[in-house]
C-alpha cells in the first residue's frame, strides 16, 4: 500500500511506521472498534473532504453502539482529520480514522480498556476500478440484523464482507452481491445497491444494511435530476430484468 510521513494518534501526530500497537489490544482480538472510509478530492482550492461532518458522527454512533466513549469531541476529530491531510501534503487521498479499545484488558466485556483513536491518510485510487462491473451472488447473507446493529460500522462486521470476497478468488468476478435473510437484494461487501428500471431509481431500504453516506449524497443527486428514488425490497429477479444498475461507496 500506499504510505505517508505522519498519523495522527491519540491526540499526536506520529511517523507513519511509530504507528504501533500492543499484539493483546482488545479489538485485534474480538473486533469491537468503529472506523469510517473518507475521501479527500482535489479542487482549485485545495484538498476539499467529502462530507467529513457526517463521517465522524457516523464514526461516534458506532463507538456509542459498542460503548467505546471517546475523549473527544466531533469538532476536535474534524479538525485533526483535516490537520492530517494538511501535514500529509496530500491533495487527494483516502482517509481512515479507525477507534477501538486498547492494550489493558482481555475478555469479552472491554470495559477498563482504554479508548484509542487514529486518523491516517494516504494515496488509494478507485475501489474497483473497472469500467464494468461483474457481480457474483454471495453464499454468505448479509448479517442478520437481529444480530448486531447493522448501521452501524464496526470492524468485525467486516469480517462477512471477507468471506464474500475471498469466494471471487479465481473466478471472473468483480465483486459480490449480498442477499439478506429474506432472500432479497442487500448490498455489496462495502457498498449500497442501486437499479434503474423505467426510469427510475431503486435501493434496498436501511435496516439490512449501512446507512451509506454515498448513497444518500447519490439520492439527493438523483432527485435533483428528476429521478424518483423509492426505497423497497428488490428481489434477484428485479435485478436480472432492471435496465442498469450500480454501486455507490468510497
Amino acid at each position: 500500500m500506499n504510505t505517508t510521513e505522519y498519523i495522527w494518534m491519540n491526540g499526536e501526530f506520529v511517523k507513519w511506521e511509530d504507528a504501533m500497537v500492543h499484539v493483546l489490544t482488545h479489538t485485534l482480538h474480538y473486533g469491537a472498534g468503529a472506523f469510517e472510509g473518507v475521501r479527500a478530492y482535489e479542487t482549485s482550492r485545495g484538498a476539499a473532504i467529502f462530507r467529513l461532518n457526517d463521517h465522524t458522527e457516523r464514526l461516534f454512533y458506532s463507538t456509542k453502539c459498542i460503548g467505546l466513549e471517546l475523549p473527544y469531541t466531533v469538532d476536535e476529530v474534524n479538525k485533526a482529520t483535516v490537520e492530517c491531510v494538511r501535514k500529509n501534503n496530500l491533495k487527494h487521498c483516502y482517509i481512515r480514522p479507525l477507534a477501538y479499545f486498547g492494550y489493558g484488558k482481555m475478555g469479552l466485556n472491554p470495559t477498563g480498556a482504554p479508548p484509542q483513536l487514529i486518523i491516517a491518510c494516504w494515496p488509494w485510487g478507485a475501489y474497483l476500478p473497472h469500467e464494468m462491473v461483474d457481480l457474483k451472488v454471495s453464499s454468505y447473507i448479509r448479517i442478520h440484523p437481529r444480530s448486531t446493529i447493522a448501521d452501524a460500522k464496526i470492524v468485525g462486521h467486516y469480517v462477512n464482507s471477507i468471506l464474500a470476497v475471498q469466494e471471487l478468488a479465481g473466478t471472473k468476478y468483480h465483486e459480490a452481491l449480498f442477499l439478506d435473510d429474506s432472500g432479497n437484494i442487500a448490498e455489496g461487501p462495502g457498498e449500497n445497491f442501486f437499479m434503474i428500471q423505467d426510469g427510475k431509481a431503486y435501493t434496498p431500504p436501511l435496516g439490512t444494511i449501512l446507512n451509506g453516506i454515498t448513497r444518500n449524497t447519490a439520492m439527493e443527486l438523483l432527485r435533483d435530476m428528476g429521478i424518483e428514488v423509492i426505497e423497497k425490497s428488490l428481489s434477484l429477479d428485479d435485478v436480472f430484468q432492471c435496465e442498469e444498475a450500480f454501486f455507490t461507496g468510497t
